[in-house]
């Protein structure tokens, strides 16, 4: 008897909790299901809210016409107060969420759910019916389900549940109509020299505190100077379609919200063109890729392109290319891309990838690493840092204030020649720069640059020695031994004669011996370079025509070394002027845009002294970077132009349009007139006279430099 007892004790305890807990929990209420069985109240709120639907939905005139069959799911909740709010709806149609948010919108306010006697919310998810359907159940029907915990039209979800089923929903509902945020960003402006001209006057004014000679520049520096929305809106053209906004206005795809931006564009690079001094019928290169650019909160940026090329260029690009040819099976190097592999038997494959994160941890600087390029200087040619070599690996550190910017940067090079390889492999050297930008007054600016090359000798690798940001690379050389690196320094300079004539120039020095200047014996040892420039903008007063003359001069031997692999090349092209050294060189631009519309000019006069490189004459006149300087023929009597002189002359001529701002993407026509003439003809060196007509689309990204 005791152990009846003592389980009917147990059984009475095990289920009395859930029966009350069902009387704690209701649903909400509408106004006619108040006063039947209370197991029949939820099965009456079902019945209500599909009859409110039935009776006050009306299908879009537009579903109605393309006689469209399916669902709308709608999750909505009853709040507190007994209002209905509509959380999320996924329908194929705009009309029909719009209609959805109506409905609900003119639902009566109800009783709400109440737990333990207090008013709580209820969140419900349910199908509606396209054509509209009366799903409401028979009670009878409707209870018998849910004894069975089947076929629940309507399903109450857990709080938890309800914030997970959302988050879905939050997320959608957190993006925003598009700003274009790249124009205030850490990004890089894309490095091209027409481009840049949009924006150089409004930099270069008397009185600015900008720094124009460490390039890439990025948007925010130069959104202080010139107004990029402006222009994006000057520049829209109008359309009424989507396609019609992708092609000439929009990213192909943008997001953004409060917290993250980012946009994916296609890159495209298709010419065709034609070399009058070629033996085959055409030239052509054929570009695929794409570019992912974004933001992560306000000052960390990414950045992501990669190309995909096939192309045959005209014959003296092609044998310059060839020329570069890295040790191994492949037959060239594309100058300012990187290695091709034979593509069909007379053209090139070469894929490029470029890519790099920014991030400004405080208002004054701004640290990049990435694969790419960079160039210092406010000329068409760079002696101290250039973008002609193919892209690299690199750690950029830049540092703004008061009336300075200093730049470091770290970067992680290849010498491809066979005589450096080992086991096959590349060797790896390195290079780190300082720059220092200064504007001394309104109108002047100065600047100091120093620079060391060092390879892995002795297992060196990475010399933590050069990570120092601050310290001089000359007292480092001395330290860690004179043929450890290759240090070189040089200053530039920029004087803004007023708004539109800014001078500019550049002294780049390698080696320098004062005794011998004295001596007047031109010795080799003075080994240096300089530029002088000038600017015109709105030149004649012709809003938007800039004008520019540039001369060019550096001594034989300059940048290269009595180590190897200590010159200043990255995969056989030069890191400063692509010609070298041992050269001069006159240059004439003339740049101008209206609206969407371009034109470039562009002419330039050159002498270069070059190698025989014969079995009669095999020195080393000073031009080739990465040969040994002491394979020179003499020691005094060193001039610009000696060995094998070759005058040179380069035109060309390119107009286009714009087709879309957003992605730079151009469609354009040019003409590129050479004249090479050696005084004498060798197996490598002969006299050429080239036409080259070219025109295609192109996503312009980076600069083609084809006047060598």
């Amino acid at each position: 008897m005791k152990q009846i007892i003592v389980l009917l004790f147990i059984f009475v305890q095990y289920f009395s909790p859930a029966q009350n807990n069902a009387y704690l929990e209701k649903s909400p209420m509408f106004p006619n299901c108040d006063s039947i069985a209370f197991n029949e109240q939820r099965n009456c709120f079902d019945n209500n809210v599909y009859n409110h639907i039935y009776n006050s939905f009306k299908v879009p005139e537009k579903v109605l016409n393309e006689n469209y069959k399916g669902e709308v799911s709608v999750l909505f909740e009853v709040d507190t107060t007994g209002q209905f709010k509509v959380v999320y709806v996924d329908a194929v149609y705009d009309e029909l969420k719009t209609e959805v948010n109506r409905v609900f919108s003119i639902f009566p306010k109800i009783k709400p759910a109440t737990y333990n006697g207090r008013p709580s919310f209820k969140q419900y998810s349910m199908p509606i019916k396209i054509p509209l359907v009366d799903q409401r159940y028979t009670l009878e029907y409707k209870s018998k389900a849910n004894e069975n915990n089947k076929n629940k039209s309507i399903t109450e979800f857990s709080k938890l549940e309800q914030e997970a089923k959302s988050e879905f929903d939050k997320v959608n509902k957190a993006l925003k109509a598009f700003e274009n945020k790249a124009h205030s960003s850490q990004l890089n402006i894309q490095f091209t020299h027409s481009d840049y001209a949009r924006f150089d006057r409004s930099m270069n004014l008397v009185g600015t505190n900008s720094h124009t000679a460490s390039k890439p520049l990025i948007y925010e520096e130069v959104a202080a100077y010139y107004d990029f929305d402006a222009e994006a809106e000057a520049l829209q053209r109008e359309t009424k379609t989507w396609a019609g906004e992708k092609l000439w206005n929009e990213h192909l795809v943008q997001l953004q919200s409060d917290d993250y931006w980012f946009t994916i564009d296609p890159i495209l690079d298709l010419e065709v063109g034609k070399d009058t001094d070629a033996d085959f019928s055409s030239t052509y290169n054929n570009t695929r890729g794409f570019l992912v650019q974004g933001g992560l909160g306000k000052k960390f940026n990414f950045y992501a392109s990669v190309f995909e090329s096939q192309g045959r260029f005209a014959d003296y690009v092609n044998q310059y290319s060839e020329s570069l040819k890295a040790f191994g099976p492949d037959p060239a190097i594309i100058p300012g891309r990187g290695i091709a592999k034979r593509f069909k038997t007379d053209s090139y494959d070469y894929p490029v990838a470029e890519a790099y994160m920014s991030y400004a941890p405080a208002k004054f600087i701004n640290i990049q690493f990435g694969h790419g390029k960079n160039f210092i200087g406010d000329g068409y040619r760079s002696l101290l840092l250039s973008d002609v070599a193919s892209p690299h690996p690199f750690l950029k550190l830049n540092t703004k204030f008061w009336k300075i910017k200093y730049t470091n940067t770290w970067m992680w090079l290849k010498d491809v020649r066979p005589e450096v390889t080992e086991d096959g492999a590349f060797l790896t050297k390195y290079m780190a720069n300082h720059y220092l930008s200064w504007n001394v007054s309104k109108r002047f600016n100065l600047g100091l640059f120093e620079s060391v090359v060092w390879s892995n000798s002795n297992n060196r690798g990475f010399d933590v020695n050069y990570l120092n940001p601050i310290i001089f690379y000359r007292a480092i050389e001395f330290e860690t031994g004179q043929d450890a690196g290759n240090a070189i320094v040089g200053a530039s300079a920029k004087y803004k004669w007023n708004d539109n004539i800014n001078l500019y120039s550049q002294f780049v020095l390698d080696e320098f011996s004062l005794n011998d200047i004295k001596g007047g014996e031109k010795s080799w040892k003075n080994k240096f370079g300089y530029q002088l420039g000038v600017k015109y903008y709105n030149a004649f007063d012709v809003e938007n025509l800039l004008l520019q003359f540039e001369y060019n001069r550096i001594r034989p031997y300059t940048y290269s070394h009595n180590t190897i692999a200590t010159n200043y090349g990255h995969n056989n092209q030069s890191m400063a002027h692509l010609w070298g050294a041992n050269f001069s060189e006159a240059i004439l631009i003339g740049r101008y845009h209206y609206k969407r519309w371009f034109a470039d000019a562009k002419l330039i006069f050159g002498v270069r002294g070059l190698d025989f490189n014969d079995d009669t004459d095999a020195f080393s006149y000073g031009a080739d970077i990465f040969k040994n300087y002491n394979d020179r023929p003499f020691d005094a009597g060193v001039e610009v132009g000696q060995g094998l002189k070759s005058n040179i002359f380069n035109g060309n001529l390119q107009a286009g349009y714009v087709v879309n701002p957003a992605s730079n993407l151009k469609v354009f026509a040019d003409v590129t007139v050479r004249n090479f003439n050696p005084e004498a003809n060798t197996a490598t060196t002969f006299k050429s006279n080239t036409v080259w007509f070219n025109f295609g689309i192109r996503t312009d990204l980076f600069n083609w430099y084809f006047d060598y």
